[in-house]
């Protein structure tokens, strides 16, 4: 017993200096960390991850600090070991990138600004780590003293895949969270940020500030993402300190994760369906664990959970980009035969829709109309989910006039009218 001890410490020891590092050393001053370096650390907490796998494999395949064993003889081999590290640690970084998109929805409402970021972000992680290694503890002590504790956290996991199925599009609102009114009745809060600080004085009063309000926020957001993650892990592996550090070296990459993907994860539109097919396998693995052991099924079952995780992932960014480029391509396509049918309008008349005749003259003949041959575009038109605001320049004069069309895109620029049409169809689409 106190030589697994020795090894838990020594870990938390290592995290501890990795995270002296990060804080003390490499971001003492706060600044906002670019997209080379953040892909930097994150490769880097990747491949460490990777060499405390294989370091997993020699400490469970020698049996060191009496890891693997029970009642003296050897229950979990290195490969075995290995590959439930591994595989809890797909789980956990592919359920992380859920949190990824929610703590950007937080910065966004709270108005963090980017060079603050990084430090709210690690505080966080800090906290999580701490909350986590407690609720590990707990959740080992409960199904080592109540076996049917599994069951209980399989249908957690049922039930938090169908509502992430069902609420796949629901708004996020963190002015809701229970921490932060309580916050705002219990402390004194400042009304701007104070740099990167949690607590000032002010008049010699403490005040605290909304950086403290965002880590509060944050630290709630992860603990409801911990409730469902780690039980999905107790599917792969009910050892402590697998469990443990597969969670410690997902959370430990986060941080420069979330400065990587923050732009771009809200593309991937179906990743929640991927993790809600992944929480839903791992439920149901739980609720057949004892029929796994009865029938020797824990290595074939691990290898299966491997290949459900990395296949949901995949089915889910891949059908996620696919659909985003034929929207993309339909907008484009839409675009471009609205401003033919705008053209061919003006050649025909010699002159633009008013805004008051708007998309009609271009189905139907305005009245005391000279010249139109349409109709210029199909009726009913076939621009119906992208209803917005649309600018266009008169001739001779360059004013800009409004009708509603449906497009996409900033406001037209003022420019020459030879320039305008091709600036639409490159611009119009951009944002798209």
């Amino acid at each position: 017993m106190m030589d697994t001890i020795w090894l838990w410490i020594g870990f938390v020891a290592l995290i501890m200096f990795f995270l002296a590092l990060d804080l003390g050393v490499f971001n003492r001053k706060a600044h906002v960390p670019g997209i080379r370096e953040s892909l930097g650390w994150t490769i880097f907490w990747v491949v460490m991850a990777l060499l405390f796998n294989v370091a997993i494999y020699f400490i469970y395949e020698n049996h060191l600090f009496h890891v693997g064993q029970k009642g003296g003889e050897n229950i979990l081999s290195g490969v075995q070991a290995a590959k439930m590290f591994f595989t809890g640690y797909l789980i956990e970084k592919s359920l992380s990138l859920d949190n990824i998109f929610v703590i950007g929805v937080i910065f966004t409402y709270f108005a963090v600004p980017r060079i603050y970021q990084h430090r709210v972000l690690f505080w966080g992680i800090f906290g999580a780590l701490v909350m986590r290694a407690a609720m590990i503890l707990l959740g080992v002590a409960l199904i080592q003293t109540f076996h049917w504790i599994l069951y209980i956290f399989g249908g957690v996991l049922l039930f938090t895949a169908i509502k992430m199925l069902r609420h796949n599009n629901e708004e996020i609102h963190p002015e809701n969270n229970a921490l932060v009114k309580l916050a705002q009745r219990v402390f004194r809060v400042t009304s701007e940020y104070h740099g990167e600080k949690f607590i000032v004085k002010i008049n010699g009063l403490r005040y605290v500030t909304p950086m403290f309000i965002v880590l509060l926020v944050v630290e709630s957001n992860d603990l409801v993402f911990a409730i469902d993650s780690i039980p999905a892990i107790f599917a792969i592996t009910q050892d402590p300190f697998i469990v443990f550090t597969s969670n410690v070296f997902a959370i430990l990459g986060l941080r420069s994760l979330y400065f990587v993907m923050a732009a771009m994860i809200a593309k991937f539109r179906y990743l929640q369906i991927s993790l809600s097919v992944i929480l839903g396998y791992v439920g149901v693995k739980l609720l057949c664990i004892d029929l796994i052991h009865h029938y020797h099924l824990n290595d074939i079952m691990t290898w299966a959970s491997l290949g459900v995780i990395i296949v949901a992932m995949i089915a889910g960014v891949l059908a996620s980009l696919i659909i985003n480029k034929r929207e993309h391509d339909t907008t484009i396509g839409l675009l471009r035969k609205l401003i033919a049918a705008v053209e061919n309008f003006r050649n025909d008349t010699g002159r633009f829709p008013t805004s008051e005749e708007g998309l009609e003259a271009l189905v139907a003949r305005p009245r005391d109309m000279d010249g139109w041959q349409g109709p210029y575009l199909e009726n009913p038109l076939p621009l119906d989910p992208w209803k917005h605001s649309f600018q266009y320049a008169s001739p001779g004069k360059h004013g800009e006039h409004e009708f509603e069309i449906w497009s996409i895109g900033p406001d037209l620029k003022e420019g020459t009218e030879d320039d305008i049409y091709s600036w639409m169809i490159i611009n119009k689409t951009s944002s798209v």
